[in-house]
């Protein structure tokens, strides 16, 4: 599959944190029923046989919305489970190594936290970047902090998709305007809501007022 820009709006990231009155696959469902764009997998303490299960579940269940689905960090699950791509931070396999194992089809995404690590990537066949993180979060607490205006500056120096991620709610979304990111990634204040639903719509029509 082939990266468009505005599937990258609403970048939601699934965290089992909040697995609870619903299963992540029901999370995640009503999260897409209700605006997010894009699905990232994100299992930090599954072992690779349910990773891999879920991984299966998930593409099938984005695909039967149109979704494209990511997995995060595992090249190897994103592989077997036929996921559109992968996204990869700093301290995982380099991205020109992904890339070689994924070929040509697959969406690669790069964590970034500055122009040097960013132009990188991209040379590196990233298709897309993660940066930030941009307002403190609980999710990553070793995140490296990026300012808005280094966020600007990466945008600037980049030619592919530039994504927001960290600590990005209904509150302080509209800080990212003028930063001419391709979207938002966002973790708890889609999965950690009362209402997954009302969260999604609501951050939906904020991302699009952050783009336009």
């Amino acid at each position: 599959m082939k990266l468009n820009k505005k599937d990258l709006l609403l970048y939601a990231v699934t965290d089992r944190h909040w697995v609870g009155k619903q299963t992540l696959f029901e999370q995640v469902e009503e999260a897409i029923q209700n605006g997010a764009t894009l699905i990232q997998l994100r299992e930090k303490h599954l072992d690779e046989a349910n990773f891999l299960k879920e991984a299966i579940a998930m593409r099938e269940l984005c695909h039967r919305y149109g979704v494209p689905f990511i997995v995060n960090d595992n090249v190897e699950v994103a592989l077997r489970s036929h996921a559109d791509g992968v996204h990869v931070g700093q301290d995982d396999m380099a991205a020109r190594d992904v890339r070689r194992l994924i070929g040509d089809e697959m969406i690669l995404g790069v964590s970034a936290h500055n122009v040097q690590e960013a132009k990188a990537a991209q040379d590196n066949g990233a298709d897309y970047l993660g940066v930030g993180a941009i307002f403190t979060t609980a999710t990553k607490k070793d995140a490296t902090a990026v300012s808005l205006s280094a966020l600007k500056e990466i945008v600037a120096n980049v030619d592919i998709p530039v994504v927001a991620i960290g600590g990005i709610n209904e509150n302080n979304i509209l800080q990212l305007k003028n930063t001419r990111v391709a979207g938002v990634s966002i973790i708890s204040a889609i999965f950690g809501a009362e209402d997954i639903g009302s969260a999604s719509k609501n951050l939906l029509k904020l991302a699009k007022e952050v783009v336009k």
